[in-house]
């Protein structure tokens, strides 16, 4: 007796794939005569594709006017899904294809001035001397709530040990003093003491969306740790001007470009003030030694050859930060 199989509703339901990516490109494109060019068909198939899919959905998914075409509110929902879907499938079949060509893979989280700041000018290096590796980056600033399915090999961020299965290993503490553009401290040169830092335009990185990753640091908490009381909110009239902004990336932009003075971090700045683009205030600093910044990576991969490669490396250059703690033989 043959037992009878319901049918997956999910897969009865769905669209022509053909359709849909002929609607895609359409969407990229919003011509379906360069549709039809990048997927080497006729235009006369690319809208009866897109017919039989508006006949399935049952509403328009463009509005036509004459050879323009212009996505309807319900075009621009599925367009949406529908691109992500295709762009998650390329991304599996890539992986699939690297694995047979036996291409390891690393998965790294950590902050976006990090990235930007920090690793994005070391990464080449290590692509030059492990082409055999690749490494996928995510940033975020919320590291212990991560999109679901996400789970990088590695994060650097100021949580030791935020999840179980990860262990860490302590790289550097933060250094941190005030920069500004070598213009903005020619026109303001009273910045240079902390006086004139109290009077001036403070380029400030605020919490927000940030509480998960340690301990925070702006304006209000540097002026402390020098034994200043600062109410950020309370300046003299017309002297002390504060622009707040939870992306440092955002902060750095506005210094170079003038705009005020920022906190910098060392490891972010240093090769900003090598270049000339930045310059450091005098000898005011402070340092969290306490405030320390983590390689932590998850337990699984600990006999990874990719990783332990990617480890090695990674705490090598680490090691020459003035501020490093790290050990690199854990």
């Amino acid at each position: 007796m043959v037992k009878h199989v319901e049918p997956d509703q999910i897969l009865v339901k769905m669209p022509s794939l053909r359709a849909v990516k002929s609607f895609v490109a359409a969407a990229k494109y919003q011509n379906f005569t360069r549709a039809a060019e990048a997927l080497c068909v006729t235009q006369a198939a690319i809208s009866r594709q897109i017919r039989e899919l508006e006949a399935s959905l049952g509403v328009e998914l463009f509005k036509r006017a004459g050879r323009a075409v212009e996505l309807t509110e319900a075009g621009t929902i599925f367009y949406d899904a529908a691109y992500l879907s295709f762009v998650n499938i390329a991304q599996a079949a890539q992986r699939i294809e690297n694995q047979g060509k036996q291409k390891q893979e690393l998965t790294i989280c950590c902050s976006p001035a990090f990235s930007a700041f920090w690793l994005s000018a070391r990464l080449p290096g290590f692509f030059a001397a492990n082409p055999d590796i690749d490494v996928n980056v995510i940033t975020t600033n919320n590291f212990l709530h991560m999109e679901p399915g996400v789970h990088p090999d590695i994060f650097i961020n100021k949580v030791s040990d935020p999840r179980e299965g990860y262990h860490s290993i302590p790289l550097f503490y933060d250094l941190i003093f005030p920069v500004c553009s070598p213009l903005f401290l020619k026109q303001n040169p009273e910045v240079a003491t902390l006086e004139g830092l109290q009077n001036t335009t403070l380029l400030n990185l605020t919490p927000y969306g940030r509480s998960q990753i340690a301990e925070h640091v702006d304006w209000g908490v540097w002026f402390n740790s020098l034994g200043i009381d600062i109410d950020l909110n309370n300046g003299p009239e017309g002297k002390r001007h504060i622009f707040n902004a939870n992306d440092f990336n955002v902060l750095v932009q506005m210094a170079l470009n003038h705009q005020g003075v920022s906190l910098g971090w060392h490891q972010l700045v240093a090769p900003m003030i090598e270049q000339g683009w930045l310059v450091r205030l005098g000898e005011m600093e402070v340092q969290y030694k306490e405030k320390l910044h983590y390689l932590t990576y998850s337990e699984s991969k600990k006999d990874n050859e990719a990783f332990n490669t990617f480890k090695e490396w990674f705490l090598q250059s680490v090691a020459e930060e003035p501020t490093a703690v790290v050990n690199q033989k854990k």
